[in-house]
């Protein structure tokens, strides 16, 4: 038995492109989240009218307008005379052509059989990171790490004329850092309230409100937006502790997709993409992601037409790290978007504790969900284990052994809640968390009971401190209001949270990195005015901001190429592992970091351009990968280039926990070197072979390094290929559950039917098919046969580009309705014994190989309507 946890009904396509998963059993290890979407896209046959307008006059435009406009009528019409209630919530026909809809869960299998529709869609729920507010760290330290403090001090630019998009929470545009002011003149200056403070798209959360009541103006009450915004170019004055952006000179457009809490709908990001459009913006940047999709999303295809239209899109790559590759988010996987990955920040500025004898500084950050630190007053302290204890305070202490008392407590073994709750129940007048791996993290003490005792996170080598101080006697520590700046241990390093790529079309994601853990920027005056947060949302600013200041430098930069100059000048960063971090001389992942830590001088004083900007070499089945680089001189004098290789480490072995190694690939060149005449081009080819010792089914990466002769500015080239198979990866892997199975939902919970079963096809007495998929898919099928005769009875479902599940224990739950097709017949199958073929095409499967599907066939279904 596995629970539903809830009353489930048809999840259709639910899981399958948002990467969503439902409840595991009981046992399960992990908890799981169950969401049951009722609105979907419907993409109908024709183009958007982003694809086709290029060439259109006024007259033209308006004409095909009325043309997706009827055809959208027509899908409406259809629906309704087979039987589909449903509630329209969008319609769009720039960058997207078709309807979002609420539609009841039984509606969907008609839905997806309605004439007119090429696609269906769920319209995901995108949800923002935790954040965690400490008084004044540093942003300075990430402006050097991109080189953004030269380009402002140095080559002059801040910025000024661009146009930036921030599609977030809205800006608190009262900030003096951000302006001031909302309107034409200010430097917040156009944008849209899309949803209004009180809604919530999480249907987990208490203050679930998924209507939206747009309004004009987009001042932000969560905090995420503003955040950004000030990344990308606050104007505030370091020396009386505001903060200063990438591009203090930019013009914002504020596009708000949240309430003051909760999630947002992918169709809302969609309709604030066709209005940043509409406002001319050049750059949007959208710190927003879905994990585990496909390019082809609606969020990442609407994304790729605005760079075909002109405007530079930057996006999170996501903050699933920790659930291994191919976790790379959309919009961020879109062909054309830069996809931007997070490193940690160099140093920390922290509020401050001392601690006895001497009042050694201890930097701290407030926990998410406690009342924060004092700013005075003294607490002798205890602890509950050592630096080596695994599980230190999951289990319940003492009544009062801790009374009065400041609690050092090593991370790890449960969650943050468990560890802060239990020295509140045992009297703690504070907690003091410390890491159990090198650097400093971000805590949430969220639960029930809410913690009512400050909790602070303290870095792993300052914990080993008070602990060894603790071990020889007591230790008295001291609040105080003083901040001090700390070297971060994982500065430079790729965040642990930050995605992995490849994409599941195998192209090179993440593109590019910046600064995104530990980063300070403006927060609403409401709440304080400033707050530290960590996530690619933080990176992503961080690109957007740097590409500003291109544009401003070379305001001819095509959309298309922004990406490419950016990656040549990037410069890449080695791997988080080792002790210390970062020690071993081996280049992270390319899959991880992409073209490396975003360079805004090297970008801006390029004067070559190679092209591609990246090389995404796909499966290395067939053998070695030839590639040909285009090298663009837009200098004065003719420039040499030598050409050399430098590899990055590879992952291999499971999806979910990625092993790393070393196993390197050969390059070769068409010649050593590469002359390229002023204001000319040349063009060399480089053959790469992956490492035939290499695990099969790893991903392999590295760098293609022009080097000029005589000195000068070094360009680079990602490259990032599949060892092996693509297709030998197995989809429908065993699991701890044994899935797929054939089930049947009672109560809260789903029932494994091994040997058959029969279903009345009355309420949510309906077959389902419960399947895990490890990876994801090009297509899956659902076939109806006869049981006894074996006969064809048509197709019950097929959904494409399906994300793979984001655990080993999750799921996807597919229902049958009893209805199928055969072409374009509806056919209601009459009551009898069926059983379900299951088929699933890998990722760049081959429609005719056989060896490109995975199939499993259900025990028989007795279908016995009353």
């Amino acid at each position: 038995m596995v629970p539903a946890r809830g009353r489930v009904v048809v999840v259709l396509l639910v899981a399958f492109i948002l990467g969503i998963s439902f409840p595991g059993a009981s046992q399960s290890p992990q908890a799981q989240l169950n969401e049951t979407p009722s609105a979907w896209f419907v993409e109908l046959a024709s183009a958007p009218l982003a694809d086709v307008d290029a060439t259109f006059t006024a007259a033209q435009r308006q004409n095909y307008r009325g043309r997706l406009a009827a055809e959208r009528q027509a899908f409406r019409n259809a629906a309704r005379t087979a039987g589909v209630t449903f509630r329209e919530r969008r319609s769009f026909d720039i960058l997207f052509n078709g309807l979002s809809i609420d539609v009841a869960p039984r509606h969907l299998a008609a839905l997806w059989r309605t004439p007119g529709g090429k696609a269906l869609w769920p319209v995901l729920t995108f949800s923002l990171p935790p954040t965690t507010t400490m008084p004044k760290p540093e942003l300075s330290t990430a402006l050097a790490m991109t080189g953004a403090d030269i380009a402002q001090s140095e080559l002059g630019y801040t910025g000024a004329g661009i146009r930036v998009a921030v599609m977030d929470t809205g800006i608190d545009y009262h900030h003096p850092d951000l302006g001031g002011c909302f309107g034409p003149g200010c430097r917040v200056a156009t944008g849209w309230d899309f949803v209004g403070d009180a809604f919530n798209a999480d249907s987990t959360s208490p203050g679930y409100n998924p209507t939206p009541a747009p309004d004009p103006d987009p001042d932000d009450c969560q905090g995420h937006g503003t955040h950004v915004a000030g990344i990308v170019g606050a104007n505030g004055n370091f020396a009386t502790g505001g903060a200063r952006g990438v591009a203090p000179g930019v013009t914002f457009g504020a596009y708000r997709v949240f309430g003051c809490d909760g999630s947002t709908f992918a169709d809302i990001m969609i309709a604030a993409m066709e209005r940043a459009l509409a406002d001319n913006m050049h750059i949007l940047n959208m710190s927003i992601g879905s994990a585990f999709q496909w390019p082809q999303y609606p969020t990442g295809a609407a994304s790729d037409r605005l760079v075909n239209k002109g405007m530079v899109v930057v996006a999170s790559i996501g903050n699933s790290g920790t659930n291994g590759v191919y976790s790379s988010s959309s919009p961020g996987v879109g062909s054309k978007v830069i996809g931007v990955a997070s490193y940690d920040n160099s140093h920390v500025a922290l509020t401050v504790f001392t601690i006895s004898p001497d009042d050694t500084q201890i930097g701290y950050g407030n926990a998410a969900a406690a009342p924060p630190a004092p700013t005075s007053g003294s607490l002798p302290m205890s602890r509950t284990g050592t630096v080596t204890t695994l599980d230190d305070a999951c289990s319940p202490l003492a009544p009062g052994s801790h009374s009065g008392k400041a609690v050092l407590i090593r991370r790890g073994g449960c969650t943050f809640h468990t560890k802060a709750l239990n020295a509140q129940n045992a009297g703690a007048a504070a907690v003091v968390l410390y890491n159990h791996v090198p650097g400093r993290f971000s805590p949430t003490v969220a639960g029930t009971p809410a913690i009512t005792i400050p909790v602070v996170a303290i870095s792993d080598t300052e914990g080993a401190l008070i602990d060894t101080r603790l071990a020889a006697g007591p230790v008295t520590m001291t609040w105080t209001s003083q901040t001090g700046t700390f070297i971060n241990p994982t500065g430079g390093l790729i965040s642990s949270f930050s995605s992995y790529g490849l994409s599941p079309d195998l192209a090179l994601k993440p593109d590019i990195g910046a600064p995104g853990g530990l980063i300070r920027s403006t927060y609403p005056l409401a709440k304080g005015g400033y707050a530290t947060i960590s996530g690619t949302s933080m990176s992503s600013p961080h690109v957007a901001g740097g590409a500003a200041l291109l544009l401003q430098a070379r305001p001819r930069t095509p959309s298309q190429i922004m990406n490419t100059i950016l990656q040549n000048s990037a410069d890449p960063k080695n791997w988080w592992g080792g002790s210390p971090p970062g020690s071993t001389a081996f280049l992270d992942n390319v899959h991880r970091q992409g073209a490396g830590m975003l360079d805004i001088p090297g970008a801006i004083l390029s004067k070559t351009k190679i092209e591609p900007g990246k090389l995404s070499l796909g499966e290395s089945e067939a053998g070695p990968a030839t590639r040909t680089l285009w090298i663009e001189n837009n200098g004065p004098a003719p420039v040499t280039y030598d050409l050399s290789h430098a590899p990055a480490l590879s992952t291999g072995g499971s999806t979910f926990t990625p092993s790393f190694f070393t196993g390197f690939a050969s390059v070769a060149f068409s010649a050593p070197s590469v002359t390229v005449p002023a204001g000319g081009t040349a063009s060399v080819n480089v053959t790469i072979t992956a490492n035939p010792a290499l695990p099969d089914r790893s991903q392999y990466g590295g760098y293609i390094v022009f080097t000029p002769q005589g000195g000068g500015q070094v360009y680079r080239v990602p490259y990032a290929g599949f060892k092996g198979d693509y297709q030998s990866i197995l989809v429908l892997n065993p699991t701890p559950f044994g899935f797929p199975w054939l089930a049947k939902l009672i109560g809260p919970s789903f029932f494994n039917q091994p040997t058959g079963a029969t279903f009345t096809l009355t309420g949510d007495d309906i077959p389902y098919i419960l399947v895990h998929l490890d990876h994801q898919v090009r297509r899956l099928r659902m076939e109806v046969f006869e049981a006894n005769t074996g006969r064809a009875e048509g197709r019950a479902l097929e959904v494409n580009y399906v994300g793979r599940n984001s655990a080993a224990t999750s799921f996807f739950a597919l229902p049958w309705d009893g209805m199928t097709m055969r072409g374009i017949n509806l056919r209601t199958v009459p009551n009898g014994q069926y059983g379900i073929k299951l088929s699933v095409q890998k990722a760049l499967g081959d429609d005719n190989n056989p060896a490109h599907w995975e199939t499993w066939t259900s025990p028989v279904i007795t279908l016995a309507r009353p």
